[in-house]
């Protein structure tokens, strides 16, 4: 997940309109793109999101009481980079336009 994030560091975390048909152009269907933009945006939250929570875990007391809240400057650190990174659709949908997605199809595509 580590050449995720040195990758992504120069992306604008911005949205910015897309030429759609320019999406659908690999595919044929805007439709099978966006479904395939999905499905890595979500792959990549989680991965995302799990890489966060263990990295946070190392600095997790167990302590009983709530009061006890310990601010480590580490932690903060690690949670604004995450913060920072852009959005996993951005992510995504870059990859896509780039062609550095591969996807197959689990059943023959029939046309009707």
């Amino acid at each position: 997940m580590s050449d995720i994030k040195t990758k992504v560091q120069g992306l604008d975390p911005n949205i910015k309109a897309r030429d759609v048909q320019g999406l659908a152009k690999t595919t044929g269907n805007i439709y099978e793109a966006l479904a395939i933009i999905a499905k890595r945006a979500n792959l990549l939250s989680v991965d995302l999101k799990h890489e966060l929570h263990n990295k946070l875990e190392e600095f997790a007391v167990s302590s009983d009481t709530i009061e006890e809240i310990h601010e480590n400057k580490e932690q903060i650190e690690i949670s604004k980079f995450y913060e920072r990174l852009p959005n996993p659709v951005i992510i995504a949908t870059e990859e896509y336009i780039n062609e550095e997605l591969h996807y197959r199809y689990n059943e023959e595509r029939r046309r009707f």
